[in-house]
């Protein structure tokens, strides 16, 4: 077995679900990454966790989503149990057909994602990670030769995290104390929001692996402005371009894509929540230095932001705040490498993708 998946499980296993002997674990994953769960079950043998497989096949879902009435969707119950029974949860993604659910009805799948949202809910009390598994389908999105395609991934995972995590408590520092962001690019991106009283966390070596970022909660009625997400968005297998988002009192009051802009508008009629945003991701990870289609890694770019429309997460939101609400978390980018600054309470902190505490830094243009 190739070392770099050893390692992989053991970054899973030890660092970022920090498995302990006893532990009851759920691994979630599809059979094209049978080789890592292979590794990831030798790791929870060694520390004597008692861990359980759940195989997730796309063309059974998909024929699942097909056959399925809306109307009948409803939470699984047996999974919830499950769930609530989980110590910690492993779960990889890898794909043979990354657009194997691209012909679902848009209805099945909002249904479906409003029926989940308790087994999301109950999911995010257990220690969890998401990772990806270097699978063919993926590489082939990504414009790569699975060769090519292994060796990205793992560059992006097989880091020294504790100096990542070092190098990314700098920028969480800045969020943490500050009261307003804005966000300018080009010549269609001036946004605004309020992060006062909000918590920023550090994404290193946690709940997704590869990490890289810094993120926070804006105030969910601060958002003002337009931004143009120039970097694409896969949604069930159709490719969003373009997207423009306008705010105002923190809610999309207009939207645009030059592609597939039904798509973006089934995000967007998801709930009330789906129209406002929930989380602001500053990119860190210089490891990650492409565009692949693969959110996972997408977000973490260094020289990018993200905005999440919907669900807030509830380790950013102080207890005594509301948090938004809302049966989806959909992640949208834009590039942060040109023509562009990130302003905190005033003060320039990020420039053409440099921070304020890195070599090169300038101030201003």
């Amino acid at each position: 077995m190739d070392d770099r998946i050893r390692r992989h499980a053991e970054v899973l296993v030890d660092q970022c679900a920090e498995v302990q002997p006893g532990d009851m674990v759920r691994v979630v994953a599809p059979p094209v990454a049978e080789d890592l769960v292979v590794a990831v079950y030798e790791r929870l043998g060694e520390i004597g966790a008692r861990p359980t497989l759940s195989w997730r096949g796309s063309r059974a879902q998909r024929a699942y989503k097909l056959a399925l009435d809306p109307e009948d969707a409803s939470t699984a119950e047996h999974t919830l149990a499950a769930i609530k029974e989980t110590d910690a949860y492993i779960g990889i993604n890898g794909a043979r057909n990354v657009a194997e659910s691209s012909d679902v009805s848009a209805d099945v799948m909002t249904a479906l994602r409003r029926a989940n949202k308790e087994l999301q809910d109950e999911f995010r009390e257990t220690r969890w990670v998401g990772t990806q598994y270097p699978a063919p389908g993926n590489a082939q999105k990504a414009g790569m030769s699975t060769e090519a395609y292994e060796d990205f991934v793992y560059r992006a995972v097989d880091r020294d995290w504790d100096e990542q995590r070092a190098f990314q408590s700098q920028m969480v520092e800045i969020l943490d104390d500050a009261s307003e962001v804005r966000i300018v690019s080009g010549d269609d991106t001036d946004l605004t929001m309020s992060v006062e009283g909000m918590i920023a966390e550090n994404d290193a070596d946690d709940n997704n692996m590869p990490g890289g970022e810094a993120f926070t909660a804006p105030v969910p009625d601060s958002v003002e402005g337009t931004i143009h997400f120039d970097q694409p968005r896969m949604w069930r297998g159709e490719e969003i371009l373009d997207a423009r988002l306008t705010f105002e009192d923190g809610d999309v009051v207009e939207y645009s894509a030059s592609q597939n802009e039904d798509a973006l508008e089934e995000i967007l009629e998801t709930d009330d929540g789906a129209r406002r945003i929930g989380e602001l991701g500053i990119g860190m990870n210089r490891g990650i230095d492409q565009f692949t289609y693969n959110m996972l890694f997408d977000e973490k770019m260094g020289d990018s932001i993200h905005l999440a429309l919907g669900r807030a997460y509830d380790e950013n939101v102080p207890e005594d705040r509301e948090p938004n609400d809302s049966a989806i978390h959909v992640d949208l980018i834009t590039d942060m490498s040109e023509d562009s600054f990130i302003e905190v309470d005033g003060e320039v902190v990020q420039r053409n993708g440099t921070f304020t505490f890195e070599d090169g830094f300038e101030a201003e243009s």
